[in-house]
């Protein structure tokens, strides 16, 4: 069966940085885009970062020149570096595949990982 299983969340100080990784199995990884999905308090889930399964990547507006999406296929795992970070990046992290490699989220999800920023 398809698992996603994120780490890497926690408590980081405004201005600092944290790595969230993504280990996937059960799907053919290297045919996935992958993406990063947050979701905070009372807000909708929102697309964070993805990257297709030639590379390219896509950011949200709100994350663009401070987080950085990356993918290793031959371990299956997708990471997500971020940077000067904000208290309004607050939220649940959930790594997200998509076997039809198109940009919209695809039926897969991790549990997600807590990050929270503190002012």
């Amino acid at each position: 069966q398809v698992q996603l299983v994120e780490s890497g969340g926690g408590l980081v100080q405004s201005g600092g940085s944290l790595r969230l990784s993504c280990a996937a199995s059960g799907i053919t990884f290297s045919s996935n885009l992958m993406s990063w999905h947050r979701q905070a308090p009372g807000k909708a889930r929102e697309l964070v970062a993805a990257i297709s399964a030639g590379g390219r990547t896509r950011y949200g507006d709100s994350v663009k020149g401070r987080f950085t999406i990356s993918r290793d296929n031959a371990k299956n795992t997708v990471s997500l570096q971020m940077n000067s970070l904000k208290p309004e990046d607050t939220a649940i992290y959930y790594c997200n595949a998509n076997p039809r490699n198109t940009w919209d989220a695809g039926p897969y999800w991790g549990r997600g990982t807590q990050v929270t920023v503190s002012s």
